[in-house]
C-alpha cells in the first residue's frame, strides 16, 4: 500500500547532536527550496524538560551554526520555527508516553514519518507505544538510525520489535553514507558507463581498497564509542555498504529491491574471518597522543578519561568468494585520529602482460581508479604517460591522473548533505538508499565472527600515534601480498 503524503514528521531524540547538527538544518534547507510537503508539521521530542520557546531558540541557534550565511534567510527560519512543536517525553513513564502519543494524534492529518534518533534499545519500545496508540498503521513510516544493535542477536531483537508495529516496507534504516552524492555517483559510474563494467572483475582488477579515515577523536561521544569501537561503529555499516556497492552485480533497475538484493548477495559471499585467519587478516589499533594538522592531541584513553581496550582503528583483508571477485583482496580500513580525512574507493588494475619499454628501463605502474567521496568528490583514472623530452637515454613514462573534479564540473550545483536526500526519499517511500533488515543481519553475522575471533585470541589493540595511518602492523597486512596502502 502506498502511504499517504506526510503531514507530520516526528523526530525522537531532537535535542541530540545529530538532530541539531544535521537533521533540523536539512529540513530547513528543504523548506527553503520548497521541497517539503505543503503545511507540514514537525513534532520534536526528547527527555529534556524544556518548553517550546526554548527549544525553538535552540533550533534557531543550530541553523545559524550549521547553515552557511548565504543560505540563511529570515522568512525560511520563521516558517520552520512556526512548523516546529516540542513535547518532552520519556518512554520509561507511561503518562509521559501517553502525552506524546496524544500530541501526535492531535497533529496528524494524514501520513506520518517517524525519525527515531535515540539509543537503539528504545527503538522497539517507541514503536510499540506508537502501535498501541493506533499510530503505526497505514500511512506511517519509521526511519531508524544506526547502529541497529550491538551484534546479530540484538539486531534481530530490535528488528523483531519494530516489525511488530511496522512492516518491512515502511522501515527505513539509515546509513547516511548512502545519501552522499559521491556514493550515489559510484553507482552511476559503474552502471552508467560501458567503459568500466567489462573491467570490473577479477580478470582485470588486482586489488581493491576502501578507506574511511577521520582526523577527529571521539568528540564527546566517548561512552557510546567505547561500547562499540571502530569495528561496530564504522566497519559494520559504512565500509560494508561501500564494499557492497563496489562489488555487487548490476541490478535489473535502480529501485529498492533489485539494488538491495544484489548488496545482500555480496554480504553472503564474504569469506568468514575466524580464529585461524584473524592474526593475518585483521589489525586493530588505538590512538595515543600525537599531532594532527600540526596540533598536539591527547590519546584515546586521555579523551575517555580511563583505561580501555576498545579499538579506534581496524583494517582487514576481505574476500568476496564469487565468480566476479574470486582471488581479489578487498582491503578495508577505518580509524580515528589518522593522518588526513579521507573516504575513497581505490581499484588497482592488473599490469600489462608484457612491457615493450623494457629496453629503456621505463617503469610501468598499474592503472588505477580512485573514487574520492570526501572531503572532496573527485574521480581519478591513473594512466601511464610519456614524460616530455627528447628521450636521448630512452623513453620515460610517468603515471598521471585523468582527473574529474566534480566541484569544477558542477560548480553551479549546491552540494546537498545526505539527510536532505534521505528525508525526501523516506517521505516518498523510496527505500533504495536505505538498508534492509536482512542486509543488517548478514553484516552483523560476518562482523560477529571477526569480533569473536579477536576475543578468543585476547587481541589487544596495537597503539599508534595520532596523526599517522594506524599501527605499523597494518602495513604488513597488504605488504605480505605485494600490495601497499594508498596514502
Amino acid at each position: 500500500m502506498t502511504a499517504a503524503p506526510a503531514s507530520l514528521i516526528v523526530i525522537f531524540g531532537a535535542t541530540g547532536d545529530l538532530a541539531q547538527r544535521m537533521l533540523l538544518p536539512s529540513l530547513y534547507r528543504l523548506g527553503r527550496d520548497g521541497l517539503l510537503p505543503p503545511g507540514i508539521r514537525i513534532l520534536c521530542t526528547a527527555r529534556n524538560e524544556i518548553g517550546a520557546v526554548e527549544f525553538r531558540a535552540q533550533v534557531a541557534a543550530s541553523i545559524e551554526r550549521n547553515v552557511a550565511a548565504s543560505e540563511r534567510d529570515e522568512a525560511t527560519l520563521r516558517a520552520l520555527l512556526t512548523a516546529i512543536e516540542y513535547q518532552p517525553a520519556s518512554f520509561a513513564e507511561a503518562a509521559s508516553a501517553t502525552a506524546l502519543t496524544g500530541r501526535i494524534a492531535g497533529l496528524r492529518t494524514s501520513g506520518v514519518l517517524y525519525h527515531v534518533s535515540t539509543a537503539p534499545q528504545l527503538y522497539a519500545p517507541i514503536c510499540a507505544a506508537l502501535d498501541a496508540a493506533g499510530l503505526a498503521g497505514a500511512g506511517t513510516r519509521v526511519m531508524l538510525e544506526k547502529p541497529i544493535g550491538h551484534d546479530q542477536a540484538s539486531a534481530i531483537g530490535i528488528s523483531d520489535g519494530v516489525a511488530a508495529a511496522f512492516d518491512e516496507s515502511r522501515v527505513f534504516r539509515v546509513d547516511h553514507y548512502l545519501g552522499k552524492e559521491g556514493v550515489q555517483n559510484l553507482i552511476a559510474l559503474r552502471f552508467g558507463n560501458a567503459l568500466f563494467e567489462p573491467l570490473w572483475n577479477a580478470r582485470h582488477v588486482e586489488q581493491v581498497q576502501i578507506t574511511v579515515a577521520e582526523t577527529i577523536g571521539v568528540e564527546g561521544r566517548g561512552e557510546y564509542y567505547d561500547s562499540c569501537g571502530a569495528t561496530r561503529d564504522m566497519l559494520q555499516s559504512h565500509l560494508l555498504q561501500l564494499l557492497c556497492l563496489t562489488a555487487m552485480e548490476p541490478p535489473s533497475q535502480f529501485a529498492p529491491e533489485p539494488v538491495r538484493n544484489e548488496k545482500l548477495k555480496v554480504l553472503h559471499a564474504l569469506r568468514p574471518i575466524g580464529a585461524a585467519e584473524i592474526a593475518t587478516h585483521c589489525v586493530a589499533g588505538q590512538y595515543t597522543a600525537g599531532a594532527v594538522g600540526g596540533l598536539a592531541v591527547p590519546g584515546y584513553r586521555d579523551d575517555l578519561g580511563r583505561a580501555s581496550d576498545t579499538e579506534t582503528f581496524t583494517a582487514l583483508r576481505a574476500h568476496v568468494d564469487n565468480w566476479r571477485w574470486s582471488g581479489v583482496p578487498f582491503y578495508l580500513r577505518t580509524g580515528k585520529r589518522l593522518a588526513r580525512r579521507s573516504t575513497e574507493v581505490f581499484l588497482q588494475f592488473r599490469g600489462v602482460p608484457h612491457s615493450i619499454f623494457a629496453g629503456s628501463n621505463a617503469r610501468i605502474e598499474p592503472n588505477a581508479l580512485v573514487i574520492r567521496l570526501q572531503p572532496e568528490e573527485r574521480i581519478e583514472l591513473m594512466l601511464m604517460h610519456k614524460r616530455p623530452g627528447l628521450d636521448r637515454n630512452g623513453l620515460q613514462l610517468v603515471q598521471v591522473a585523468l582527473d574529474l573534479d566534480l566541484r569544477d564540473t558542477f560548480a553551479q550545483e549546491r552540494r546537498r548533505p545526505a539527510y536532505e536526500r534521505l528525508y525526501l526519499d523516506a517521505l516518498e517511500g523510496n527505500g533504495t538508499l536505505f538498508v534492509r533488515r536482512d542486509e543488517t543481519e548478514a553484516a552483523w553475522q560476518w562482523i560477529d565472527g571477526i569480533l569473536g575471533a579477536r576475543r578468543r585470541h585476547d587481541a589487544v589493540p596495537k597503539p599508534y600515534p595520532a596523526g599517522t595511518w594506524g599501527p605499523s602492523s597494518s602495513v604488513s597486512l597488504t605488504d605480505r601480498h605485494g600490495h601497499a596502502w594508498r596514502e
